[in-house]
């Protein structure tokens, strides 16, 4: 039996990109999933698929700065199916752009979304995690958390941040609970969307040229998940064979 099978998996960010990849990935590895984003059509839509292909899930409409919502997610699930084991920490944001520009009300959506909706989050899950004396916390950073690069200042910020928390989980994990932080360079989703300096945007299209498939990191999730409990796969990196950041 697969190590995947009958775990129990919240998404965030799940409507579209990784999040979308990994629940089809996971579901056909035998997972039972929560999935959640803010796009209800989207998340209607991926269950009934994953649903009409056999696959186990249910969705959560859920905004990630709210906490109220991200606690909402977590009784809902549990309730569901009387356990968390693993969180995909997925949902983010990356509007790019120089300091000088002060966009000050993206640098707060980024930390609301990237840092604030990742503390929600792991909140959430925690004291089921605690009680089960088990569970498996995935985040998702980014390269920009290993390297900040004019333009992504404040979203390297974020994404350093995410790094640390994932580290720091480990640090207090007591032996129970598994921490995986995974840094994807170009990957084709829908996260450059959200840039609006035009010349920063440019510069990114011109980097994603070499974007790689969300499937690419749905796979890296698949393989942490899918280890041994006393297995815990720490970190990983996942760029474009031709990206250079």
């Amino acid at each position: 039996m697969s190590e995947i099978e009958n775990k129990v998996v919240i998404i965030t960010g799940a409507s579209s990109g990784l999040g979308e990849a990994t629940a089809r990935r996971l579901a056909k590895n035998g997972a039972k999933l929560m999935l959640a984003a803010r796009r209800e059509e989207r998340l209607k839509e991926l269950v009934a698929e994953i649903q009409k292909d056999g696959g186990t899930a249910k969705y959560q409409v859920t905004d990630v700065t709210d906490k109220s919502q991200v606690e909402a997610l977590a009784k809902a699930t549990h309730q569901a199916y009387e356990r968390i084991d693993v969180l995909v920490n997925n949902a983010g944001l990356m509007p790019l752009s120089p300091l000088d520009e002060i966009k000050v009300d993206e640098w707060d959506k980024m930390v609301d979304v990237n840092i604030k909706g990742v503390l929600y989050a792991i909140a959430a899950v925690l004291p089921i995690m605690r009680q089960q004396k088990s569970g498996h916390i995935i985040n998702l950073s980014s390269v920009a958390g290993h390297q900040v690069f004019p333009g992504g200042t404040v979203y390297c910020a974020t994404k350093f941040a995410v790094k640390a928390i994932s580290e720091g989980i480990r640090l207090e994990s007591n032996g129970e609970i598994r921490a995986t932080n995974i840094s994807p360079g170009a990957v084709d989703t829908e996260l450059t969307n959200t840039i609006s300096h035009e010349e920063t945007a440019k510069n990114v299209d011109k980097m994603y040229s070499v974007a790689i498939d969300a499937d690419a990191i749905a796979r890296a999730i698949t393989y942490a998940i899918e280890q041994p409990g006393d297995v815990d796969v720490n970190e990983m990196i996942i760029r474009p064979t031709k990206q250079e950041l």
